[in-house]
């Protein structure tokens, strides 16, 4: 009988593992080592955010086939290793676009309205002791009509923040992002540019790219001195594509004029993160992909991910579609960890 693993939640679909005949073994893991107990003689495995899905732990799970991850990103995951030994490892892509979108929205809106200074403002009791107090308010809130918006990152969640920002009538969309043609951009109303035109033409820049090794630490002191003094920057991708001691350096010395962060470098942030210390700098916890439409729906097609897999079906997502033929290989010899199960790959593109 089939097995998987699954990380307690009461989110997850067991009956969807259980119709599909899947045995389910739940466990806590904190460690690499309670992560290789609990996925040693599993099929397939759920897991979530946290980096305990190294080279070690896979290199010990001789049964493993297919692992789903929560969500969309799989930085997380060691994909080389993975696809050297022949697993799948499968994401959930678009399941929080809107969610991302949204909140990027809100992170800008929040910085150009300033909202949250006005609310605190408020709670303080300044608007009804000394109003004139609020004066500054009135000269530092800024408009998005009639500026130039930057989107780093023209994937899914990119395409949805401009959709978005459109309707705020701004002067122009640009878009960096080597992956994309100006073909595809143009549904979009969006002009691809080079990085380096971006930064220096936009007023407000948000991140939508993943973080791999071409994008660790793309915003860092050079690229954020190629920004306008009053730039605004928005990233609710990944955390290690900003050098979080570059922008605080930044911020502090009036290089940009503010930023709004869902992510950080190191997560959950320490408390005396300098990024915290400023007042122009609103950072949230990682909040960003989560609604209950999400939960729900994330939750579904993360175990169909691996039902699908181990039942010579398409997955929704493939984070390392060259695995295929590593897994062609494999199925000519008859103790491979894909010994018995359908061939899937007729249902693939690669």
């Amino acid at each position: 009988m089939l097995k998987v693993s699954v990380n307690p939640s009461r989110i997850n679909r067991i009956d969807l593992f259980e119709s599909a005949n899947i045995e389910v073994v739940e466990g806590r893991v904190a460690t690499e080592d309670e992560m290789i107990a609990l996925m040693q003689e599993v099929d397939g495995a759920q897991v979530g955010v946290w980096p305990l899905t190294s080279r070690r732990v896979l290199e010990n799970c001789p049964r493993l086939k297919v692992v789903s991850r929560f969500g969309v990103g799989v930085d997380s995951i060691d994909l080389d290793a993975a696809t050297e030994l022949g697993i799948l490892v499968c994401n959930v892509p678009g399941s929080n676009t809107s969610e991302v979108a949204d909140h990027a929205m809100a992170l800008l809106l929040a910085l150009t309205r300033k909202i949250v200074d006005a609310s605190n403002s408020t709670s303080q009791g300044v608007w009804k002791d000394d109003p004139r107090r609020n004066a500054g308010y009135y000269s530092s809130v800024r408009r998005i009509a009639g500026h130039v918006i930057g989107i780093i990152g023209f994937g899914n969640i990119g395409r949805a923040f401009a959709n978005r920002i459109r309707g705020f009538g701004p002067a122009e969309i640009v878009s960096y992002d080597p992956y994309v043609s100006q073909i595809d951009a143009d549904i979009y109303g969006v002009k691809m540019v080079t990085l380096e035109k971006l930064l220096g033409e936009s007023d407000y820049i948000t991140i939508h790219s993943s973080a791999t090794e071409e994008t660790f630490h793309l915003i860092d002191e050079t690229t954020l001195a190629m920004m306008k003094p009053t730039a605004l920057l928005i990233n609710t991708a990944r955390g290690p594509i900003v050098d979080g001691l570059a922008l605080a350096k930044a911020l502090e010395n009036g290089v940009i004029e503010g930023a709004g962060l869902d992510v950080t470098e190191e997560e959950p942030v320490a408390s005396d993160d300098p990024l915290l210390a400023l007042d122009n700098c609103i950072v949230t916890p990682h909040v960003a992909g989560f609604s209950p439409t999400f939960l729900e729906d994330c939750a579904v097609r993360q175990a169909e991910n691996i039902i699908f897999a181990l039942t010579g079906k398409k997955p929704h997502g493939l984070a390392n579609p060259e695995v295929i033929k590593t897994i062609a290989v494999m199925r000519e010899s008859q103790d491979s960890r894909w010994s018995g199960i359908e061939d899937f790959s007729t249902a693939l593109k690669l």
